[in-house]
């Protein structure tokens, strides 16, 4: 096998500023809806709507995006095993920041939904591109601190939303002006700034979009994947196999209907299409790569055992990512939500205050986890990182009762915790696959974990109304979940030392 040309500095520095600034800019635009879903809620849905109306659709916006994700993970690490990952990665970012925009527009809540549905497809692509890009041309002593900094990144995007919501809402009288002297009129500067501005902030989400022309001008692709293309092994790929990944996205779809203010009323028959749903998305978003594998091995490019062996990483990794994202969605991006309308209500900026802890906090705990990782090995990093979330977790929801210092000291433990697997992922789920079905592989793998995370998340609403509506209850039960993560690491290979498998 001929040996992939070393790259050069300039192309290793440009391959992680893009995949550092698309990552930081889905992380922007996953930090929006936490932040303005409130507002956004209670101009769409009007004065009449009850709370736990409003906290129906936001666990359900929540879990759309979720399926989004876990959709476009493979939908675009798919494209990317095929056509390339900086094309494919290009298209990712364009779809996220375009219909992350036009959520500013919603007439109706179903609207954000739809909106945020279609640009978490991008979302979801970018993280399994964007990861698969660096790791591959990045050397294998690099790839800890690379994780860490991808990690960091989505953070430090959560950071930059709520900075510009206290910039925005500090200088209403300034933006409106700015606005007014730009020639927008009375009436169009009024829906914009109304209701805390959450209209603006959402259409700031369209920015991103000019990432793409960065990307296609100056980022180069990458050689292990055009090695893999000179093979013909991108040949396996069909255009006819996403019919799995449509199936797989609307039973998702299907689950979180049953669970959302328009769905069914039985809770039985919600369960019944959680159950059957999750089978048949499994088998939808697996399906692609399973006929990419009987291609592959009709065509002796992999052998039976070499196939099997990616489907059980496959599942193996979306255990893992399910247990993470789970803790993260079902818990710590409910907070600003709790500060606002039970710790804080009415203090200036405590929602963005919780977000801003958060966000320092994750990012110091990516960084430590993709070092730690490195330094003492991938299943005792994933284990000591569950038991530190359950420990963050409980510190942050059941030791406090009110909004201050102490509380935002918390924030940032629960924050550095339960987000540090953002930083082991990307060093781990590549290792677990060849570059042939790389971006697939590890797409599937975290992103399917997110409709685990959608299930689990749309929970946190009715715990929350059979706990009284006591959010901190909820999310202490909802946290129980990494228990099961230290089980199941065990079950996956320690690939400390490794190089990525060919």
């Amino acid at each position: 096998m001929t040996a992939t040309p070393a790259p050069s500095q300039r192309s290793l520095y440009l391959t992680l500023i893009a995949a550092f600034l698309g990552w930081l800019f889905d992380g922007f635009e996953m930090g929006l809806f936490p932040l303005v879903g409130q507002a956004a809620l209670k101009d769409l849905l009007g004065a009449t709507a009850t709370p736990n109306e409003a906290n129906k659709w936001f666990a359900a916006i929540i879990a759309v995006f979720l399926v989004g994700a876990a959709t476009g993970g493979v939908l675009f690490g798919w494209l990317g095993d095929k056509i390339g990952r900086v094309r494919a990665m290009s298209v990712s970012i364009f779809t996220y920041a375009i219909f992350t925009g036009l959520c500013g527009f919603a007439g109706e809540a179903w609207h954000i939904a739809v909106f945020r549905f279609i640009a978490s497809l991008g979302m979801g692509g970018e993280w399994s591109l964007g990861v698969a890009l660096v790791n591959e041309i990045w050397p294998d002593k690099s790839r800890a601190i690379t994780a860490g900094l991808i990690g960091a990144a989505a953070n430090v995007g959560y950071l930059l939303a709520a900075v510009l919501s206290m910039l925005l809402l500090s200088f209403l009288t300034t933006t409106e002006g700015i606005l007014s002297a730009l020639g927008f009129s009375k009436a169009t500067v009024d829906y914009l700034l109304g209701h805390s501005a959450w209209r603006l902030m959402m259409i700031s989400g369209a920015f991103p979009a000019l990432l793409v022309l960065l990307i296609r001008m100056f980022v180069p692709e990458s050689a292990k994947w055009e090695a893999e293309r000179d093979r013909g092994h991108t040949s396996h790929w069909a255009n006819l196999d996403l019919f799995g990944v449509l199936l797989g996205s609307a039973s998702a779809v299907a689950i979180v209907w049953a669970w959302s203010p328009a769905g069914t009323s039985s809770a039985a028959a919600a369960t019944v299409i959680t159950l059957v749903g999750l089978v048949v998305a499994g088998f939808g978003f697996v399906y692609p790569v399973r006929r990419y594998l009987a291609r592959s091995e009709a065509a002796g490019s992999f052998t039976h055992s070499h196939n099997r062996d990616v489907l059980k990483m496959m599942m193996f990794g979306a255990g893992i990512a399910a247990v993470a994202l789970l803790g993260t969605w079902g818990s710590t991006q409910w907070a600003p939500r709790w500060v606002v309308e039970k710790l804080a209500p009415g203090v200036p900026h405590a929602k963005e205050w919780t977000l801003i802890w958060l966000s320092v906090g994750a990012i110091v705990g990516t960084m430590v986890a993709a070092l730690a990782a490195g330094r003492f090995g991938r299943r005792i990093t994933y284990a000591v990182l569950c038991v530190s979330s359950i420990a963050g977790s409980l510190l942050l929801y059941q030791t406090n009762s009110s909004y201050g210092t102490y509380f935002l000291v918390c924030t940032f433990i629960a924050g550095a915790t339960t987000a540090s697997f953002y930083g082991f992922f990307p060093l781990y789920l590549p290792e677990l696959f060849p570059t042939a079905v790389r971006a697939t592989g590890q797409g599937f793998a975290f992103n399917f974990g997110r409709i685990i995370a959608a299930v689990g998340g749309l929970q946190t609403a009715n715990l929350m109304r059979f706990f009284d509506d006591s959010f901190p209850k909820a999310a202490s039960v909802m946290c129980a979940i990494y228990v099961v993560g230290l089980a199941v690491v065990w079950l996956g290979p320690e690939t400390r030392g490794r190089a990525l498998p060919e």
